[in-house]
């Protein structure tokens, strides 16, 4: 069966990725996949958990919000604190971006990346990994120039969706195909090639090792497309 979108099942949507969209913050980028717009920003600010306190280190930590119309319809704003899907979201994208610390002994002083979605059609979170990272490598830039010290960012991370739509095995699912899957997968990656996270669930269907494997290495050439991006956004 074609895509949605006519796209090869081994292709990306178009990527878009704005570097410092936002002025005030020590770290940003606008991320656009497809229908997928999250705006990513990163912010040093003193002081770290108290389970950090007194360790000379510092935190990096992920929140994710999306706003009451990114979707088709309007959804309520969590006033009362983050739900149980955006607590986990949060903790897959700070746990992401802290694999791409070289060190986290970069004195106390948390660095906060927001993921907020402004348009969601599948992918907000993987989005909010991919963007997050050009932000937070800009916020360690920023942080080393006003301490002397080298930076602590260590390597690009970015992520992915995979799954199995109509029996095929697709890269990087538009909400379409995500709410009609069989098989959908997150994959989270360091460059070049080690992985961070591997989240596959069988929604409808159970799936091979044979299955695994091909949306694996679907993820790692999507994922490699992603790093060169990061990289042309970075100047690097």
């Amino acid at each position: 069966m074609p895509r949605p979108d006519g796209r090869a099942n081994d292709k990306l949507r178009p990527l878009v990725l704005e570097r410092r969209a936002n002025p005030y913050a020590e770290g940003s980028c606008l991320i656009r996949m497809g229908g997928t717009l999250v705006h990513c920003t990163a912010s040093v600010e003193p002081g770290v958990p108290g389970f950090k306190k007194g360790s000379g280190e510092g935190w990096v930590t992920g929140e994710y919000a999306m706003l009451p119309r990114a979707t088709v319809e309007r959804t309520s704003r969590e006033r009362t604190g983050p739900g149980g899907r955006t607590q986990e979201i949060q903790r897959l994208i700070g746990r992401s971006l802290r694999a791409a610390m070289r060190t986290m002994a970069f004195g106390e002083y948390t660095i906060r990346i927001d993921c907020d979605v402004l348009q969601a059609d599948g992918g907000t979170r993987t989005a909010g990994i991919t963007g997050g990272c050009v932000a937070l490598a800009d916020a360690c830039a920023w942080l080393a120039e006003r301490t002397g010290a080298s930076t602590a960012f260590g390597q690009l991370v970015a992520a992915v969706s995979v799954g199995v739509v109509d029996g095929e095995e697709r890269l990087d699912l538009a909400y379409l195909e995500d709410r009609d899957a069989h098989v959908d997968s997150n994959v989270v990656m360091l460059e070049p090639d080690r992985f961070v996270e591997v989240q596959g669930t069988g929604e409808h269907d159970s799936f091979t090792r044979a299955q695994l494997d091909v949306l694996l290495d679907l993820a790692g050439g999507g994922i490699a497309e992603l790093f060169r991006a990061q990289r042309q956004a970075l100047g690097w």
